[in-house]
């Protein structure tokens, strides 16, 4: 955590979208939903991003504690 923020670190380029389609993927992994269920609904073209997930019943909490190393489905 950083903040009330999650950090994540990539390692695709940010060139042409590469790192915003790693990001999505490693999110819809981490939280068990489809690709597509993930999307950027700010910050696109900024380190700082704001993102939807649909497609799950995750609190909050356990969204968090997936993303920060808790176990994925």
């Amino acid at each position: 955590m950083h903040g009330d923020a999650v950090k994540i670190r990539l390692k695709a380029p940010p060139v042409d979208g590469a790192a915003n389609d790693e990001l999505l993927r490693f999110l819809a992994a981490r939280l068990g939903v489809r690709r597509q269920e993930v999307e950027i609904v700010g910050g696109a073209a900024a380190r700082g991003k704001r993102v939807r997930v649909g497609g799950t019943t995750l609190s909050v909490e356990q969204v968090v504690q997936r993303l920060c190393g808790g176990p994925a489905p």
